[in-house]
């Protein structure tokens, strides 16, 4: 297994040949201060990695700017700071998150939910080193090395006019993309390592549990991974944990799996003639001298999700890839009250 420490307990764990790819460039980035733009899903490790950048050679701070958690007047007063009197409520001098990152690192999460306004303030500092607290006359300084990271296409957003062309190339000088846990699930056993050791008491998965999480695509990328473990960890007494302990979407993603394979062993024990019936022929299962209607299949597939959810319409429609309304037509369509 391969990792980067960053502090007690950030670390970038994995084996993948695109994890190893991302080491490599955070040993040779963390040895520069060039800006640096991380890309991906959320969940997928982003500041870990800015982290791990700033302690390849750790000078400064790590002042950590979550652009999607400001909102409201008080943005500029966050970043920027305020003097006493700024505005109502302003009772005392604060010092912002930007100069707080002087001579150090400033990550600048989300990057992409900061407002335009705010947008033509963090350029001025990224090009000329200096700000202004809210309410003050006086220029402050602050230098320091900027990392971004956003899940959304800023190229995108500069073209429908909701980022600045100019603040874009100024953070896109080096930019790195994180690949979402999907496309590297050989990192998954790693990962189930690592947080059962950080939030476990001697735990382990059972080799079902196990095959149950390398078959699910893990939407939340490594944060569902961690908050998926530390579920099962804290509703399970014993030491081995079990698939039914798994969260309910991978539940629900194995109930589909197995309708999936019931569907495809029905065809298999009762294939079908490649020559179809006439519309309205009857289906003798005996004989197999006809096609399954698809109404039929449908027909089936729904009484099939409805008793395996023991009435549920709601999980069944989700089991099914279809909405509510969609199910409730079709019930009312085959005169199904089940």
């Amino acid at each position: 297994m391969v990792a980067i420490r960053e502090e007690r307990t950030h670390i970038l764990v994995g084996q993948s040949p695109r994890i190893r790819q991302v080491l490599r460039l955070i040993d040779k980035l963390g040895h520069c201060r060039w800006p640096v733009l991380l890309l991906g899903e959320t969940g997928t490790g982003k500041e870990v990695v800015a982290r791990s950048m700033h302690n390849v050679s750790p000078v400064g701070p790590f002042v950590t700017i979550d652009c999607s958690s400001m909102v409201g007047p008080l943005m500029e007063s966050e970043l920027f700071g305020h003097v006493k009197g700024a505005f109502t409520g302003a009772i005392g001098q604060k010092t912002g998150l930007i100069e707080s990152a002087n001579g150090g690192t400033a990550f600048f999460d989300e990057i992409g939910e900061l407002p335009l306004d705010l947008q033509a303030k963090l350029l001025r500092v990224l090009q000329e080193k200096e700000f202004r607290p809210v309410g003050s006359l006086l220029q402050k300084r602050s230098d320091f090395r900027v990392i971004a990271a956003t899940n959304r296409d800023l190229a995108k957003e500069v073209e429908k006019g909701t980022f600045r062309r100019d603040l874009f190339y100024r953070l896109n000088v080096v930019n790195l993309r994180l690949a979402p846990l999907r496309d590297r699930k050989e990192d998954i056993p790693a990962l189930i390592a690592h947080f059962l050791a950080r939030y476990g008491n001697h735990h382990s998965l059972t080799q079902e549990t196990l095959d149950a999480m390398l078959s699910y695509d893990w939407p939340g990328n490594v944060r569902e991974l961690e908050n998926c473990v530390q579920h099962m960890v804290a509703i399970n007494s014993g030491p081995l944990l079990h698939s039914i302990e798994l969260p309910s979407a991978i539940q629900h993603h194995l109930a589909a799996q197995r309708s999936q394979a019931m569907a495809a062993t029905a065809v298999i024990h009762d294939p079908a003639p490649l020559l179809p019936k006439p519309i309205g022929s009857a289906y003798s299962h005996s004989n197999g001298s006809g096609v399954v209607p698809l109404s039929e299949i449908e027909r089936q597939a729904i009484i099939g999700a409805l008793e395996y959810t023991k009435g549920d319409r709601a999980v069944a429609a989700h089991l099914l890839g279809i909405g509510r309304t969609t199910l409730y037509r079709k019930l009312k369509e085959y005169q199904l009250a089940v």
